[in-house]
C-alpha cells in the first residue's frame, strides 16, 4: 500500500464548549478542506450560544508542554492562532515560534466574541503588538479587533482603510480587515497584502444570526489553504468563499438559543476540488 500523509494544520487557540468557534471550530474547517488537525488549548471559556459565561486559565507550563509535544511529532504545514489572553501566553507562543522552521501562521486576534464579551486581558493587547503581530503572515481582525489595535472607530469602509494600514505600521506582514460588522448591504473586506497593496472582497450579506465562530472558521480556513500550498492571496479568497458558503448553508439551521454555528461540513471537498484544478 503506498503510504500518504495529509497537510497538517496546528490551531492554538481556546475552548468551546458549545461547538461552534474555538478550537472546535477549527477542526472543524480544517477537517472539512482536508487537512490534518492538530490542536494546543490556550484557555477554558465556558460559553455558548448565547455568550461567554467565565473564563478559566489553563496553567502556561501545560500549553508551553503541548506546543513542544506537537512540534516534534506532528510539524504542522500551516499554523492558526486563536485566543492569546495573557502576555505569559504571547511569549510562549513567540518562544516557540522562533526556535522552530518557519511556517506560514495565521494570527486571529480573538478580542471581542461574536456576543460582544471582551475576552482578552488588557495588558495583553500592548504585548501582542510587539512579539505575535510581527511573526503572523497573516491576521484577521474584525472591526471591534481592528478599532483596539488602530485605537480608532471604524464605521465605514474609508475607515477601514486608515485602519489597516495603522495596523500594519505595526509589523503586520499582511491584514484580512473583516468588514462583517459594517451597517450595509453587502459584506466588504479588505485585505492589505505584503507589498502594501489592498484586495476589496464583496459577499452578500444573509439574514441570519447564525455566524458564531465565523472569524475562527476563516482564520483556519486560510491556514488550510496555505498548508494545501496557496499563496496568501489565494487562500484569503478562497477561505471567505469557504466561509460564506458555510454561513449561507447553515443560516436557517436552529442550534442553541442564541448566535447559531457554521454549517462547516456543507459541501467543501467539491470545493476544493474546484479551487484546485
Amino acid at each position: 500500500m503506498k503510504e500518504y500523509t495529509y497537510p497538517s494544520v496546528l490551531t492554538i487557540a481556546g475552548f468551546d464548549g458549545s461547538g461552534g468557534a474555538g478550537i472546535q471550530a477549527d477542526i472543524k474547517t480544517t477537517s472539512a478542506l482536508g487537512c490534518y488537525s492538530t490542536s494546543v488549548l490556550t484557555a477554558l471559556p465556558v460559553q455558548n450560544t448565547q455568550g461567554v459565561k467565565n473564563i478559566y486559565t489553563i496553567p502556561d507550563s501545560a500549553i508551553e508542554d503541548q506546543i513542544d509535544a506537537i512540534f516534534e511529532d506532528i510539524y504542522p504545514d500551516a499554523i492558526k492562532i486563536g485566543m492569546v489572553h495573557t502576555s505569559a501566553l504571547v511569549r510562549i507562543i513567540n518562544k516557540a515560534l522562533k526556535k522552530s522552521p518557519k511556517v506560514p501562521v495565521v494570527f486571529d486576534p480573538v478580542m471581542v466574541a461574536t456576543s460582544g464579551h471582551k475576552l482578552i486581558e488588557e495588558e495583553t493587547i500592548e504585548t501582542i503588538k510587539s512579539q505575535l503581530i510581527p511573526l503572523a503572515d497573516v491576521i484577521t481582525p474584525n472591526l471591534d479587533e481592528a478599532a483596539i489595535l488602530a485605537d480608532m472607530n471604524i464605521e465605514t469602509v474609508a475607515e477601514m482603510y486608515q485602519a489597516g494600514k495603522l495596523i500594519q505600521k505595526l509589523g503586520a506582514t499582511s491584514l484580512l480587515l473583516k468588514g462583517g460588522h459594517l451597517k450595509s448591504k453587502e459584506l466588504t473586506s479588505l485585505y492589505f497584502d505584503v507589498e502594501g497593496k489592498v484586495h476589496e472582497f464583496h459577499h452578500e450579506k444573509f439574514d441570519t444570526k447564525n455566524t458564531h465562530g465565523s472569524g475562527c472558521s476563516l482564520s483556519s480556513a486560510i491556514a488550510s489553504y496555505l498548508a494545501r500550498g496557496m499563496s496568501l492571496v489565494e487562500a484569503v479568497q478562497h477561505a471567505q468563499d469557504y466561509v460564506h458558503q458555510a454561513i449561507y448553508n447553515g443560516k436557517d439551521v436552529l442550534i442553541g438559543k442564541g448566535n447559531g454555528p457554521l454549517n462547516h461540513f456543507f459541501n467543501p471537498i467539491k470545493l476544493i476540488k474546484n479551487e484546485l484544478e
